[in-house]
């Protein structure tokens, strides 16, 4: 290694990282090692790995950096990432964060993993999350709650919060994350990282551990769009093996990163900056708007009247499809099963009972309930009419501009436990995200900003398919601001 010390590497984004491995300043193993090492000395405080998988990412560097000899290398050869533990891991524990899965080892790898193993990434373990990546606050967990690197009293955001903390503290320059109703986004907006959940169908969902099947969709975490362009450009595709994936050409993201934004036409909702916005929050978020408007971009008010009512019709379409997905977890077939049943609805019921906690049961109850004769059309069906309200905003308000803009969250990170008795209030966290999701469309969030020691989030939301035109939008900005370069102090 000539031009940089092993304590350096981990400061370095994706982008830089290929760059440096491919101008061979530095190994792949030498940077897997360098990482493990940082993973080894911050995670016991952070918990932001369930799984450390140091002998197997060790063994991928060196074939990465093989590979890179041989000349056959694309630009995340010998790349270092985590992967939430949603994604199921050839022969590595796949929790779910849950006790129900808790000695589950996965049989194969989900296509998320399957692409980013053949585009050479060194998987480094995997991640923390929401049980089931059920909360917005990584306090779900089997394995315990998440500190925000920022600050460590505050929640990382959820489910994603294993990945959104481990990218901000630098034990990985990037990660996969889910976002059902915005678990990508949140966290990467508490955590002050990018995270981009792309278009539903863009990513395969085969091998991630289902939620809510039509409202789940994987996607990259870290801290640049341009990082992002890059994981999302070799997780991305048609895959038959998924049903609801698209059948449609991957742009190559990074191609268009550095277009101008002159014209651009900017939609801000009025509905995102009423009462419920943080004022603080609200100051950052316009003084990144108006940061676009110098970059040549135009703003249009615009309305998106449905709005309201995504989280009571979120909070009826994910528990229903959660109450059905999760009843293939009853202690027969694998997960976790209660010691000497006396009967089968003593094995269905205890293992059920010892191994979900307090909010997957929560959803199930809700879920079930929804779903259950004389209330179906009362509830599912009328959640549903409302999702085709919701996504008739947003075609109309795509009539007129080329992406949305507004707030991640309404706040920045509260503190760990302050809302964890009360899931309501916990549910309004994800009032700007949840809507993307119903309508399935790409969002993106990137730092724009504190409150004090805490990150703000500023949220792109894009037409379908228009991935490449929020991660160009995105890079725009972090090339003219430095949010994206700040290190929490504790880990810089």
């Amino acid at each position: 290694m000539n031009s940089h010390s092993a304590a350096a590497l981990h400061e370095h984004t994706i982008a830089r990282l290929s760059a440096g491995l491919a101008a061979g300043e530095f190994s792949s193993e030498e940077l897997t090692r360098a990482l493990l090492a940082r993973i080894e000395q911050f995670n016991p405080a952070l918990n932001a790995f369930i799984t450390v998988t140091a002998e197997s990412a060790l063994a991928q560097a060196r074939a990465a950096d093989q590979r890179r000899q041989r000349g056959g290398a694309g630009p995340l050869t010998g790349v270092p990432i985590a992967h939430k533990d949603i994604f199921c891991t050839d022969g590595v524990r796949t929790s779910c964060g849950s006790r129900m899965l808790d000695r589950f080892i996965a049989p194969y790898d989900a296509t998320v993993v399957e692409k980013l193993n053949a585009a050479g990434a060194v998987m480094l373990g995997k991640t923390n999350m929401d049980e089931f990546a059920m909360g917005s606050s990584n306090e779900t967990s089997f394995y315990g709650p998440v500190p925000n690197p920022w600050d460590p009293e505050a929640v990382p955001g959820g489910s994603s919060g294993g990945s959104a903390a481990a990218v901000a503290a630098r034990l990985t320059p990037g990660a996969t994350g889910t976002d059902t109703g915005g678990s990508i986004r949140q966290p990467a907006a508490l955590c002050g990282i990018t995270g981009i959940k792309p278009t539903y169908g863009r990513v395969s969902r085969w091998g991630m551990i289902a939620y809510a099947s039509s409202l789940d969709q994987g996607g990259p975490m870290a801290r640049t769009a341009e990082d992002c362009a890059l994981l999302l450009g070799a997780m991305a595709g048609f895959d038959p093996r998924d049903s609801t994936s698209v059948d449609r050409p991957v742009p190559d993201y990074a191609a268009t990163l550095d277009q101008p934004l002159k014209g651009l036409k900017v939609g801000l909702p009025e509905e995102y900056f009423g009462e419920g916005l943080d004022g603080a929050v609200a100051r950052v978020v316009e003084s990144a708007i108006a940061e676009y408007r110098r970059l040549g971009a135009e703003t249009v008010e615009i309305s998106l009247p449905n709005s309201p009512l995504a989280i009571p019709a979120y909070y009826v379409i994910a528990p229903a499809e959660c109450s059905s997905n999760l009843a293939r977890f009853d202690g027969v077939r694998y997960g976790h099963r209660c010691e000497n049943p006396k009967n089968l609805l003593d094995l269905y019921a205890r293992s059920r009972g010892e191994g979900f906690g307090a909010e997957v049961k929560r959803r199930i109850l809700v879920g079930t309930f929804a779903l259950s004769a004389g209330y179906y059309d009362a509830y599912y069906l009328k959640a549903q009419q409302i999702r085709r309200l919701i996504s008739d905003d947003f075609r109309r308000a795509f009539q007129q501009v080329d992406v949305i803009m507004g707030p991640t969250s309404p706040t920045v990170a509260f503190n760990l436990g302050e809302k964890a008795d009360d899931p309501i209030t916990m549910y309004l966290s994800d009032i700007y995200t949840i809507a993307v999701n119903l309508a399935g469309l790409p969002g993106l969030s990137l730092p724009a900003g504190f409150v004090g020691q805490r990150p703000v989030g500023l949220q792109l939301i894009g037409d379908y398919f228009a991935e490449d035109r929020l991660l160009n939008v995105a890079h725009r900005y972090q090339q003219v601001t430095d949010w994206h370069q700040r290190a929490p102090a504790a880990f810089a």
